[in-house]
């Protein structure tokens, strides 16, 4: 097979399987998350979060193995163990300082989320992000949702890179990373509004090796004007969100023959 037909065919699949996850995977994964299993604080907030939706968006399936990065109380480790099934495995990661801030409110909520193995295919990685103990290109899909605007506007844009590094030394090849976050615009003070401009998310990502392949406007909600803080009353659980795409570049083309 010549170069050029291998890379046509490539974008062919590249296009057409998420198009037809899209189309068979949200009914299906909907009708799990409208089950009284679930808390009735989670089911009320898929409102505002659409998780099928976004499972959908990123192409996650059943079976494989994905990693819920930073996953706080668990609301996403879930949806993810739900959307995988018994066949796939879910590594809900969180580091020691997240689970010690606000006087151990996400340890608490992670671990009753998970007692008594109520979801058998979730590991705990209480791990920082250099030190997952996962194996290079083991994870089909990573997720992390409402935390990297922290992690860009507390630690600097070295460190916001370094944690796209590692997760996407931990991604097979064609591996996706979803980001989801409160948008925030250009010359705002982005740190204390606790959000974070989009096109940054969008530089940092690509200089940490990743494709953007898509942003959704699944999240998108006008009435907020980026002017307030997230946790602002008015707008809490209703902020603009982007959601971001993000493939690791699959293993390089073979040569013409």
């Amino acid at each position: 097979m010549s170069r050029f037909a291998f890379r046509c065919l490539s974008i062919l699949f590249a296009f057409a399987l998420p198009a037809l996850a899209a189309e068979t995977a949200v009914p299906d994964l909907s009708a799990r998350l409208a089950s009284e299993a679930r808390s009735a604080e989670d089911r009320a907030r898929d409102a505002g979060r659409k998780p099928a939706e976004v499972i959908a968006f990123l192409g996650i399936h059943p079976g494989d193995t994905v990693i819920d990065l930073i996953a706080a109380g668990g609301y996403y480790t879930e949806v993810l163990s739900l959307a995988v099934g018994p066949t796939g495995k879910v590594y809900a990661q969180n580091t020691p300082y997240v689970l010690q801030m606000r006087e151990g409110a996400n340890e608490k909520a992670i671990s009753a989320r998970l007692a008594g193995g109520r979801l058998p295919n979730v590991e705990r990685l209480d791990r920082e992000i250099d030190a997952l103990g996962l194996a290079p290109g083991s994870v089909d899909a990573a997720l992390t949702s409402l935390n990297f605007h922290d992690i860009y506007n507390s630690r600097g844009p070295e460190a916001a890179e370094a944690f796209l590094k590692a997760v996407h030394q931990v991604l097979k090849p064609g591996g996706v990373l979803g980001v989801i976050d409160h948008a925030g615009d250009a010359g705002a003070d982005n740190e204390s509004l606790h959000r974070i401009e989009v096109g940054v998310a969008r530089l940092t990502a690509k200089a940490a090796g990743f494709e953007i392949e898509a942003e959704s406007a699944l999240l998108h909600n006008p009435a907020d004007d980026h002017t307030k803080n997230v946790f602002d009353p008015a707008i809490r659980g209703r902020t603009d969100r982007f959601v971001l795409r993000l493939r690791k570049p699959a293993a390089p083309l073979p040569a013409d023959e």
